[in-house]
């Protein structure tokens, strides 16, 4: 019987293990091939850039355009303009009111009489005294009246000034300058200021009122340029 040597062993052994080392490339290689042809790619430039957006503000358009949502922008003297979004859904009655005074000009050049830092600004009367109003008063639109308005009177709410009579608000309106959820149910909210915080914040940190009311001399009230809807 024939012995085999140690040399030949071992070159057996080392072509045996470059046979083997040849098939496993070969197995990753088939692998990889298979993965390329069946694999989804993640990504493909050019055609995975996230769909243009909108610009917010048409975005903002059309969804006011659906809710019949409009802008109210006054503009008052020396200070700049603060920009109302008004809820007719919550409180037709009431925006319908200020929507048709503030179209007629009857707001240009009245003031803001009433200023209470922490409180409101309020405005809107043509006597500059608090006891005036338009030709004609509205019914009280919240929820001691009988209506559904769950607007609450947080910072920047925009809501109607009265007198005792649920029914008697007409052309009088304050700005809310810090949460006053008190009045919520009494008074008729209608909107929300977007822009223009700032600017109540500068008017009632500086006012000096004469009396606990709020009641500010005739010289030194904020002049309402103009209101503008859109």
């Amino acid at each position: 019987m024939a012995v085999k040597s140690k040399k030949n062993g071992k070159e057996q052994k080392k072509k045996k293990q470059i046979m083997i080392a040849g098939a496993v490339v070969l197995c990753f290689c088939v692998a990889a091939a298979l993965i390329a042809v069946f694999a989804v790619p993640k990504e493909e430039k050019g055609n995975n850039e996230p769909e243009t957006d909108y610009a917010d503000a048409e975005t903002e358009k059309k969804e006011d355009a659906a809710s019949g949502s409009s802008y109210a922008d006054i503009e008052i003297q020396d200070y700049g303009t603060v920009t109302i979004r008004l809820d007719q859904e919550s409180a037709p009655i009431t925006t319908e009111n200020f929507i048709n005074l503030a179209k007629s000009g009857f707001y240009d050049g009245l003031t803001f009489h009433r200023i209470m830092e922490g409180f409101m600004m309020q405005g809107g009367d043509p006597e500059g005294t608090g006891m005036g109003g338009s030709d004609q008063t509205i019914v009280g639109e919240f929820s001691e009246n009988g209506y559904d308005n769950d607007l609450s009177h947080t910072r920047g709410a925009v809501s109607m000034a009265r007198s005792n009579d649920y029914d008697s608000a007409s052309s009088q309106f304050f700005i809310v300058h810090q949460d006053s959820v008190f009045l919520d149910g009494q008074y008729a909210v209608f909107g929300y200021v977007t822009e223009g915080m700032e600017v109540v914040d500068q008017i009632c940190e500086s006012a000096e009122p004469t009396d606990g009311n709020g009641t500010i001399p005739a010289d030194q009230q904020p002049v309402i340029t103009k209101i503008t809807i859109r």
